[in-house]
């Protein structure tokens, strides 16, 4: 349904190092990064080979408030639980604040396990799998 969405972030430098290194746990990638400062554009594209679906850019729109969208968030799916848990911890070690710490989540559906995250800029932020089967 959805083509990609995007964030403006406050610290473009710093939000590429938490999303490469975050994202990479999830087994996505930078894709793409436009690095145009005669234009003052700076954005990056995050995807799993096929297309950026992700973007992050510096600054956003004069007058507008990075990371305080009420009630925004994105969810990432996750190949594994293990994924999962690395993903939550990595974010913290970055700068990202609990949101939700990981575990299944049945009130979702069966099968769904996910863990929550503010990232640097106060975005709301998910790792998720719904395949989840206890042990």
């Amino acid at each position: 349904m959805l083509d990609h969405t995007s964030f403006a972030v406050k610290d473009y430098k710093q939000s590429l190092r938490f999303y490469d290194e975050t994202l990479g746990m999830l087994g996505y990638e930078r894709a793409v990064t436009l690095d145009y400062p005669e234009y003052n554009v700076y954005a990056a594209g995050y995807g799993n080979g096929i297309r950026p679906s992700f973007w992050i850019s510096a600054g956003g729109k004069d007058g507008e408030q990075v990371g305080n969208a009420k009630g925004v968030h994105v969810a990432f799916v996750a190949p594994s639980v293990e994924a999962v848990l690395a993903w939550y911890h990595k974010c913290l070690e970055l700068g990202g604040r609990d949101n939700g710490a990981p575990g299944p989540r049945t009130e979702y559906h069966e099968g769904y396990f996910g863990a929550f995250i503010i990232d640097p800029n106060g975005w709301r932020i998910e790792a998720c799998l719904h395949t989840y089967k206890p042990i």
